[in-house]
């Protein structure tokens, strides 16, 4: 990989990590449209490692929020009376939100990045799961905010993230329509994403960055993927207050047409044969 296609690819995860339109899915379009091999392991690797960059803009924009929540798990443990606030149960709902996909991706891994990185997957994903946010916009009642999410909302909204692992879901969209399922205002639900983003994406990364680093190293290359990972993040960080701003006003519908738009472009350039599927 030269450093021009490293910074694309950063360009890309770090813009459509936080948007509810499949950052594994942009990166496999994009990965096989600059003629990389999409199965490759190194490939595959390398598309989990940059998602570290986006993660580490999520840390430093949500840093007071995290501190805080931290600082209240840690006095929960030691002191009893500190387990009634909602800081205590917001640190467990990330923590118990996180385990499903920990699990499911760990199981999953050889189907994650074999058969599911087909353009078709993404292509079915990316107009399967436009359906949900359509259905989470119209029947959500939006009437609970950041502080009323509970341990519940966390095992629901976690078992749904794990649907993100197909490219083309989008890990932000199947958790804000989750949210906004089970009540959730957007920005309750799209903060709450965030911070459930972290942990998660974080052992995705970690966990190829020490069992791929061959694999890496052959097929893309150590400076390439360093290079593509500062890039996703400084988008990332703008990406994230962007949504913010937008879901405070708008509906994630908005979405929609973009995702169903790429599907059937995708659909007609595989159908024709003008790319492959992998």
């Amino acid at each position: 990989m030269n450093p021009l296609q490293a910074v694309v690819l950063g360009v890309v995860e770090g813009l459509t990590e936080f948007l509810p339109v499949s950052s594994t899915g942009h990166l496999t379009i994009v990965e096989r449209l600059l003629g990389l091999r999409v199965d490759d392991a190194g490939v595959t690797a390398f598309t989990a490692i940059i998602q570290v960059g986006a993660i580490v803009a999520v840390i430093i924009y949500f840093r007071s929020d995290i501190v805080r929540l931290i600082g209240a798990w840690v006095r929960g443990l030691l002191h009893a009376e500190a387990r009634g606030s909602q800081d205590w149960r917001t640190a467990w709902a990330v923590i118990i939100g996180t385990i499903p996909i920990g699990i499911v991706g760990l199981l999953g891994r050889h189907l994650v990045s074999g058969p599911l990185r087909s353009l078709w997957v993404v292509a079915a994903a990316l107009i399967g799961w436009s359906v949900v946010m359509l259905v989470a916009e119209r029947l959500g009642r939006q009437d609970r905010g950041e502080r009323d999410v509970t341990v519940r909302d966390a095992v629901v909204i976690g078992l749904v993230q794990c649907a993100a692992l197909v490219p083309g879901v989008s890990r932000s969209g199947a958790t804000i329509s989750a949210g906004l399922l089970r009540g959730l205002d957007r920005v309750a639900a799209t903060r709450f994403a965030f911070l459930l983003s972290i942990p998660a994406l974080i052992a995705a990364g970690g966990f190829e960055a020490t069992t791929a680093a061959g694999d890496v190293a052959d097929s893309v290359g150590w400076g390439p993927t360093v290079l593509a990972t500062l890039v996703s993040l400084v988008v990332g960080y703008a990406s994230i207050a962007w949504l913010l701003r937008l879901v405070a006003r708008r509906s994630i519908a908005v979405f929609v047409w973009y995702r169903v738009a790429l599907a059937i472009v995708l659909i007609v350039l595989l159908a024709t044969g003008t790319i492959a599927a992998v």
